[in-house]
């Protein structure tokens, strides 16, 4: 089973008034373990950068305008995403942004199936916080490297976030490879050391014992008819 975590940042918060993507990652996971395959770009939003949103993750307009708008990107993004299931934290608001811009192309929205994660955990744990850096403490996921907000660090947490709001990674059932660490290559059957087949030929005593029981049954329904 494939799935894509997604995570965009953003000029603001509302793709009508404007506002616009300026950094998205993807992250493959086969059966929920990453693969290691992402997608990450910035993104020129081909306008400025209010203060507020340069405080949540830090991407000037003088860096974004070196990058690419979205349209350059639109065909890599939807090749990578195909038509496998979105994991997205609070999936409205990203949603919204990518269809907005695919709409600014003249391109169709994304339609394909998505869990959204926010709601997910706010099921589970009702009338607690839900926000990616507060689940990411219930499941003591590291945060030490998220200073600020960024796409494909969100996805990182994202993944291990998701993995735990799914029940929690189940060791030695081959979900994960050799050292545990959620990310690592998935086992393949190939890639399982060789055991030989256990023999399962009957003992001479089976046989025996075997031979000896229908000799006590009585009136058998083999010989009913006899």
């Amino acid at each position: 089973m494939r799935e894509i975590v997604v995570d965009t940042e953003t000029t603001g918060l509302d793709p009508q008034a404007g506002h616009r993507i300026v950094e998205i990652a993807c992250l493959e996971l086969m059966h929920h373990v990453p693969t290691g395959r992402k997608l990450h770009r910035y993104i020129n939003p081909e306008r400025d950068m209010p203060a507020e949103s340069l405080a949540i993750h830090g991407l000037t307009a003088e860096f974004l305008a070196g990058h690419a708008p979205f349209a350059a990107v639109a065909d890599e993004l939807i090749g990578f995403i195909g038509g496998d299931r979105l994991v997205i934290h609070n999936a409205d608001f990203d949603l919204a942004f990518l269809n907005a811009e695919l709409s600014r192309l003249g391109r169709p929205p994304l339609a394909g199936p998505f869990v959204d994660t926010l709601t997910v955990a706010r099921r589970r744990f009702p009338g607690a916080s839900a926000s990616l850096d507060a689940l990411c403490r219930r499941f003591a996921i590291d945060l030490s490297e998220r200073d600020l907000h960024g796409a494909l660090i969100d996805c990182g947490l994202l993944a291990e976030v998701y993995i735990e709001l799914l029940g929690g990674r189940q060791p030695g059932l081959d979900f994960i490879a050799a050292g545990g660490a959620l990310g690592a290559d998935i086992v393949l059957p190939q890639d399982r050391p060789r055991r030989e087949p256990r023999p399962h030929a009957p003992s001479p005593e089976e046989l025996a014992a075997h031979q000896a029981m229908p000799a006590g049954l009585k009136t058998p329904l083999w010989l009913a008819g006899a």
